[in-house]
């Protein structure tokens, strides 16, 4: 196979839109009206709006953890203060309103999936 000359234009030319040689007439760079119209619309659409994303948001101060030695719950501790041992993840919760206790949701949703139907 040879390679076409570097200044012979007509050997050289390649459609921008669709990449097919073609023999140019004139000052025209695309190969016909359905390229030349396709790079037109890419040149002159909207461009997207980008995408924000919130920025990150820490969960250790909204994770339960529990101690594995005397089983006391931490509420965004991840060390226990009597034991100083590293406690184990329970999951996403808070303290609770009435007593002030650290409470994961997965607690709260079990209850619920527990619970007697009323009678």
């Amino acid at each position: 196979m040879t390679t076409p000359p570097s200044r012979d234009d007509a050997g050289t030319m390649t459609c921008p839109v669709c990449q097919r040689p073609f023999t140019p007439t004139g000052r025209q760079r695309y190969c016909g009206d359905r390229c030349r119209k396709t790079a037109f619309r890419r040149r002159h659409q909207e461009q997207p709006v980008p995408v924000t994303l919130p920025a990150a948001r820490p969960r250790r101060e909204h994770t339960i953890y529990q101690c594995p030695d005397c089983e006391q719950r931490l509420l965004g501790e991840q060390r226990c203060p009597d034991c100083a041992t590293f406690a184990r993840r329970v999951g996403p919760g808070s303290a609770c309103p009435h007593c002030g206790e650290p409470v994961a949701i997965a607690d709260l949703t079990q209850e619920v999936a527990t619970m007697p139907a009323g009678r």
